[in-house]
């Protein structure tokens, strides 16, 4: 499924709340059909990291937009996932963590920071063969995506999920704030204005509450194979 099979290239848009797999799902689509997997939300982690480094308030969109202008971010894809590069610098372990996380659902509120943003995406996939999973991947960033999947769970699910990632599930205090964090994430990307989580019409709709990670693979595979054939097919 790569340039050097002739086989057209797809953009695959994976949506979905936080805590529902989209990451994990994305990254295994790429390696499978040899696709670059640019991830949206690291976009938005390394330029909230920025913010707090340079003591950026989350709350003024003029001047988070002007830091993002200046900055330069990458995504350099390899075998075991993405690079993420702030200014040249590696920051792919840092942007994971818990104050950036919450830092960059802050600055991702802002509809100049999110026009950036998806000028950026869209530049950066303008010529297919890209997994990209977000919150408005299928609806905003590549409305026109030929796969469209949006990816879901019972929120307790997710919140149970998001626990164990963190290794927290020892740690009471630390699991609570995780799950509350999660339903903060929930209520702002579902109410902000500009571009909020709803899934694209034409998405199919996947619901992990009951499906294990190799389930949701599987049938995320077969989605984008049924994609491929019928667009070989009408050629």
């Amino acid at each position: 499924m790569n340039g050097a099979s002739g086989k057209k290239k797809l953009v695959i848009a994976i949506d979905g709340p936080a805590g529902a797999g989209k990451s994990t799902i994305a990254s295994r689509l790429a390696n499978r059909f040899g696709y670059v997997n640019l991830e949206s939300g690291a976009m938005y982690r390394a330029l909230g990291l920025k913010a707090v480094e340079t003591g950026t308030p989350l709350d003024d969109g003029e001047r988070l937009l002007a830091l993002a202008v200046k900055s330069s971010i990458d995504l350099k894809p390899t075998s075991k996932g993405n690079r993420v590069l702030l200014d040249g610098r590696d920051v792919s372990e840092r942007i994971r963590e818990r104050d950036v996380t919450d830092a960059a659902s802050r600055v991702s509120v802002h509809p100049g920071v999110r026009e950036w943003m998806v000028s950026r995406q869209r530049e950066m996939g303008a010529q297919g063969g890209v997994v990209m999973e977000g919150r408005d991947i299928g609806t905003v960033v590549f409305p026109n995506a030929e796969v469209k999947i949006f990816l879901d769970a019972d929120p307790a699910i997710r919140a149970t999920r998001r626990v164990v990632q963190h290794d927290a599930t020892g740690d009471p205090e630390r699991a609570q704030k995780l799950v509350a964090d999660l339903q903060e994430r929930d209520r702002r990307d579902s109410t902000r204005e500009v571009a909020p989580l709803v899934a694209a019409a034409d998405a199919v709709r996947i619901d992990s509450t009951r499906m294990t990670i190799e389930e949701v693979i599987a049938r995320a595979e077969e989605i984008v194979e049924e994609k491929i054939a019928r667009t070989l097919h009408a050629k």
